[in-house]
């Protein structure tokens, strides 16, 4: 079949290709920093602040803009 005569002949330029591929020593890493956590820095946040330039309405509630995806 013509898909196997392609196929060998794939094999085949592989195989000379991989004699050309020089042997090298294999090369080891070792990594010492496996797991390395650091501390959570906690901000401290005030609401009142971030909420103070948003815009309300008369009974206290704060406007926001309706998304365009919604109806």
């Amino acid at each position: 079949m013509k898909i196997e005569k392609e196929a060998e002949k794939i094999l085949k330029e592989f195989s000379r290709a991989l004699e050309d591929v020089p042997e090298l020593e294999e090369t080891y890493y070792i990594v010492d920093n496996l797991n390395r956590t650091s501390e959570d820095d906690v901000e401290k946040t005030d609401p009142e602040k971030i909420l103070r330039n948003a815009p309300v309405d008369e009974d206290g509630n704060i406007v926001v803009e309706r998304g365009e995806w919604t109806q």
